[in-house]
C-alpha cells in the first residue's frame, strides 16, 4: 500500500499541474482583478482576537516596509505550501478556546493544541521562515456553510489566493473552498484588516 507520504506528493503533483495549465508564467505586473484574486472594499473591524493578539506580539502587527504584492509559484514554493500545511495540520490537535483557556476567544501560536486562527498562526509563521514574504501570508476571516465562524491563511501568489486551511489537506484556490469570504488582514499593514468582497454567496450556500 502507498504510504501517507507519497500519496500527499502525488495528490500535490496533480494538483500543482491543474493550478498551472494554461496560466502564464509569473510577470512582474499582475492582473490582480483576476477572479482567482479575493477583492477586497477598505478597512474594517480588526477581530478581538488578533487584536489581543497584536498587543502582545506588537512586531507583527505593524506597516511594512515593503509589500510584496504577489509571491511567484514556484514548484519548490508549492511544496512549502502543501508540506507546511499538512505538518502544522498533522501536529496541532484542534482544540476550542474555551476548552484550552475558558475564553470564547484567545489568538495564540499553539504548543501542540489550538483551535483554527492558532493553526493559522503556526502557519504563517512556518512559511514565513520557509522564505515567504509576510505581506504575502494573510490571515482570513470566513464562514462556514453551516453558518460558523472559521479562519484560514490565504496566500498571495502569481497563480492566484491560495488557502491553507485545517479542515482540508489540500492547499486550493480560495474560489474553490466552500467558505464566503468575510475579512483579512491588510496587504499593508499586519495589524489592519479590510472586507472582503465575495460573490460567490449563492454559490457557496448551495453546497
Amino acid at each position: 500500500m502507498p504510504s501517507k507520504i507519497n500519496i500527499v506528493s502525488t495528490v500535490a503533483a496533480i494538483a500543482l499541474a491543474a493550478l498551472f495549465s494554461g496560466t502564464p508564467a509569473f510577470a512582474a505586473s499582475v492582473d490582480l482583478t483576476n477572479p482567482a484574486f479575493a477583492q477586497t472594499a477598505g478597512p474594517t473591524s480588526i477581530p478581538i482576537g488578533h487584536s489581543e493578539f497584536c498587543k502582545i506580539h506588537r512586531s507583527e502587527c505593524g506597516a511594512f516596509k515593503r509589500v510584496v504584492e504577489v509571491e511567484e509559484l514556484t514548484e519548490s514554493n508549492w511544496r512549502k505550501l502543501v508540506a507546511v500545511n499538512d505538518r502544522m495540520n498533522r501536529e496541532i490537535v484542534p482544540v476550542s478556546d474555551l476548552d484550552l483557556y475558558q475564553v470564547d476567544e484567545y489568538w495564540t501560536y499553539p504548543q501542540g493544541y489550538g483551535d483554527c486562527e492558532d493553526i493559522t498562526l503556526a502557519k504563517r509563521r512556518e512559511l514565513i521562515a520557509e522564505g515567504f514574504d509576510p505581506s504575502t501570508l494573510l490571515i482570513s476571516v470566513v464562514r462556514q456553510p453551516n453558518g460558523e465562524g472559521h479562519a484560514v491563511l490565504m496566500v498571495r501568489t502569481d497563480r492566484g489566493d491560495l488557502v491553507l486551511d485545517n479542515q482540508d489537506g489540500m492547499v486550493r484556490l480560495w474560489t474553490e473552498t466552500p467558505y464566503q469570504f468575510l475579512k483579512r488582514q491588510s496587504q499593508a499593514n499586519a495589524g489592519q484588516w479590510v472586507d472582503i468582497i465575495d460573490n460567490r454567496v449563492v454559490t457557496v450556500a448551495q453546497r
